[in-house]
């Protein structure tokens, strides 16, 4: 199993996952351009992808999918509640292949699972995802709300995990978002920070790597956010952080 971040933040995501055959794309908070041009540089066609699942309805989630399926043919998993909330605020245009799924539900493509777990974020109906191949996990954990109660024994079951760590909480108290803005970060259905993210990865015993995701870019910083984790994980487990700008290289499990 391969994964690539293509890019992670509040300006756009989107995460490229290969496993026995199976070619996913998770979210199209990236141009289609952007998301070709990175992929190509790892040797992938993303018109070889089998499938764009969305997360949640937030733009920087979703606003490209449409021009994802129409311009690469690819097919979107994506909840109705979803769908429906992203078309009334968003320019989405007319999609052809367009496959509704439930939170909570299993998705199979092939030989690989994706497990669809709901998420507390404040977007409508949203997810968090597992892909699991060849007894190998990996989590797709970002815009967490919190940390609630199965994301103890989510972490567990991983092999590997991009999960949240948005904001360092003195920065966000400091920083120059407003009031409302500060309180909807941390708030239930907002945002994880750095230090709240590595205390889950202490869960995670089987972890052979994480990688650090949708950062802030006015609350965080990378160096900040991997030297938090350092000082309550230790040195033990890589850490990688997913950039708002790039693509990470190839995480192969």
């Amino acid at each position: 199993m391969i994964s690539i971040s293509l890019q992670s933040g509040s300006n756009g995501n989107c995460t490229y996952v290969e496993s026995n055959g199976a070619k996913l794309l998770f979210d199209a908070g990236i141009s289609s351009i952007e998301a070709s041009c990175r992929l190509a540089a790892f040797g992938r066609d993303i018109k070889n992808v089998d499938a764009l699942i969305i997360s949640h309805d937030h733009s920087d989630h979703v606003r490209f999918a449409g021009v994802y399926q129409r311009r690469f043919g690819i097919p979107v998993y994506i909840t109705q509640k979803t769908m429906d909330s992203a078309m009334s605020r968003l320019r989405m245009g007319k999609m052809n292949d367009i496959n509704y799924f439930k939170a909570g539900e299993n998705l199979r493509f092939g030989s690989v699972s994706v497990q669809t777990i709901p998420s507390p974020h404040d977007g409508v109906d949203g997810s968090v995802f597992v892909v699991s191949s060849s007894e190998k996990r990996l989590g797709i954990l970002t815009d967490l709300g919190h940390v609630f109660r199965e994301l103890i024994t989510i972490i567990e079951s991983l092999d590997a995990v991009f999960i949240e760590s948005n904001y360092d909480p003195e920065m966000l108290t400091t920083g120059p978002y407003p009031y409302f803005l500060k309180n909807r970060i941390q708030g239930p259905k907002g945002h994880i920070s750095n230090q709240e993210a590595a205390e889950l990865l202490l869960s995670g015993s089987r972890l052979k790597w994480a990688c650090l995701a949708h950062l802030s870019n006015n609350n965080n910083d990378p160096a900040i956010a991997i030297n938090t984790h350092r000082k309550i994980l230790g040195e033990g487990l890589p850490l990688y952080t997913a950039s708002r700008f790039a693509a990470t290289g190839i995480l192969s499990l």
